[in-house]
């Protein structure tokens, strides 16, 4: 296959959401609970609600910056690429990449919507979580349905509400919903429990994919207060596997066997090891520990509910038949600091070509699978031909995707390593 031929989904992007993003969608009773846009005089910008001040921190936007101009501090909207926040710009730089379609993570609200869990009014918080999925749904995929995979964020603090939320959406075209990969960190009852059956049932009656994205229980990989964040950075998508393991040994897939899980930025160069522990481990210790997964071997179980994504992945590529061609997925990280912009198709190509995997096999990665998962069908609106790399890219025409500078270099890069510690809001 030739690289201008590829059609591309990518199943975990991210948005930076605009000051505007609940003008339209939020009861004007509720407007001075919104989050706000405050501008500092540092020159950073940061939203604020209630009490809390939430950053932009650096590596969540940093498409279009040189590399040594990436790091944690807060940055402004001034320094951010428009693709990040303008839809219209997403839509551009999407056509530069070659990518067709996009699922978006939240920023503001954290991956799993935890922020608005804080609210003692939770009638309040119900609102706003619908207000912001409203504006996601209809604002920002809505501006162009073909090209975007609608993504909830859940009503996290009650299961009742979040089900309802999930059928709701669902009503408007969107069939996936985030979820932390890890629920206790955020104070809420563990994937053992049955705390979120209500959830898990909505998801299966509508077919709605739970995307557990790493990080999204808020909790960060630390192995020593002075490690270099590197030593985070380098662990954060390989601890997925704990919630991988958490998932397969949880009763949620025994009571609710339609229900699909992706494993959201997590890659996939570690699951033939990880198949082959579960079994190993199943065979060695159930006789004890009362492990029971009938006539199927847990592997088998694994994968018959798991969305596998990655974004590079040259080793899980070369694997990939091993793993199972029929679950895997690609991503492109856009805007974060993984990102492979604007040179998705080619980072993709340069792991194939280490492989002889078929055109079709390529096909079911690159996009088909992320159809047949998230219920898309960019295919509806857009005749097949528009969609390929070579197509989107000829859209882009003189787009400009050179790196801009903004002459902002981080203060502790400058000043030495830096350090997990360094990570905090006002870092």
């Amino acid at each position: 296959m030739k690289t201008e031929d590829l059609i591309i989904v990518s199943v975990d992007d991210h948005v930076i959401e605009p000051p505007d993003m609940f003008d339209n969608h939020l009861p004007a009773r509720y407007a001075d609970l919104a989050p706000k846009i405050v501008h500092k005089d540092d020159g950073t910008d940061v939203w604020q609600f209630g009490d809390i001040e939430i950053p932009n921190i650096g590596l969540n936007a940093v498409a279009g910056r040189p590399k040594e101009e990436y790091g944690i501090e807060p940055t402004s909207f001034d320094e951010l690429r428009p693709g990040c926040f303008d839809v219209s710009k997403r839509v551009m730089d999407m056509n530069a990449n070659g990518v067709l379609g996009s699922l978006n993570f939240p920023s503001l609200p954290g991956f799993a919507g935890r922020l608005f869990a804080t609210m003692e009014d939770k009638d309040a918080a119900k609102v706003l979580v619908q207000s912001y999925n409203d504006w996601h749904i209809d604002e920002w995929c809505g501006y162009a349905p073909e090209r975007f995979i609608p993504l909830a964020i859940p009503s996290i603090w009650d299961p009742d509400a979040l089900a309802d939320e999930v059928r709701r959406v669902a009503k408007k075209g969107c069939h996936a919903i985030t979820f932390p990969e890890n629920p206790q960190p955020l104070g809420f009852p563990s994937l053992h429990s049955d705390h979120w059956d209500p959830v898990w049932q909505a998801c299966s009656d509508e077919g709605t994919v739970v995307c557990m994205h790493i990080g999204s229980s808020g909790k960060l990989v630390m192995t020593a207060d002075d490690a270099p964040i590197d030593v985070m950075i380098v662990l954060q998508p390989m601890n997925i596997v704990q919630c991988a393991a958490d998932l397969i040994h949880s009763p949620v897939f025994k009571r609710f066997p339609d229900l699909t899980v992706a494993l959201s930025e997590g890659g996939i160069g570690w699951i033939p090891y990880f198949l082959e522990r579960l079994d190993h481990s199943y065979r060695t210790h159930k006789a004890w520990t009362g492990s029971d997964f009938g006539t199927k071997m847990p592997s088998e179980v694994f994968m018959e509910h798991i969305v596998l994504c990655y974004i590079s992945d040259g080793v899980g590529v070369r694997l990939a038949r091993d793993i199972g061609i029929e679950r895997i997925t690609v991503e492109t990280d856009y805007p974060h600091s993984d990102a492979n912009w604007p040179n998705a198709p080619e980072c993709l190509m340069t792991e194939f070509a280490t492989t002889d995997l078929t055109d079709t096999e390529i096909n079911a990665m690159t996009h088909e699978n992320a159809i047949r998962f998230f219920r898309y069908d960019p295919f509806a609106n857009r005749p097949r031909e528009r969609c390929t790399v070579g197509a989107l890219r000829a859209e882009a025409g003189d787009w400009d995707i050179s790196e801009r500078s903004t002459a902002r270099v981080p203060k502790k890069q400058r000043d030495g390593p830096v350090r997990i510690t360094d990570l905090s809001p006002t870092a």
